[in-house]
């Protein structure tokens, strides 16, 4: 598995803490999802719908859609694309998601 190290940066030092499968992980303020579980060593953000092989961040701006996760109970989002909130709740994404809109 490859490490990722943070570079210093002064000028963003508070930190944030918020849920990835009900664990704990330390952020950086101005993160995004994929970033902080990227510094965490968190391993994968989601699983494909055919084979249940195992994904993560890959392009960092929103192309590719290999870091999809679930935020606050949303299913579908790119983590790449998601600023970090304290006490966010992040969950891996099992295939795609499936949303239903309630009928009117």
């Amino acid at each position: 598995m490859m490490r990722f190290a943070r570079l210093p940066n002064p000028g963003r030092s508070r930190r944030i803490v918020f849920q990835f499968e009900g664990e704990p992980i330390e952020a950086q303020e101005g993160d995004t999802v994929a970033t902080a579980l990227l510094a965490a060593s968190a391993g994968a953000t989601r699983t494909t719908a055919v084979s249940g092989s195992a994904r993560g961040a890959y392009c960092m701006m929103g192309v590719c859609f290999e870091c999809l996760v679930e935020v606050d109970g949303i299913p579908n989002r790119q983590g790449c694309l998601v600023a970090v909130t304290e006490g966010m709740s992040v969950r891996r994404q099992a295939g795609p998601a499936v949303v239903l809109e309630d009928a009117p």
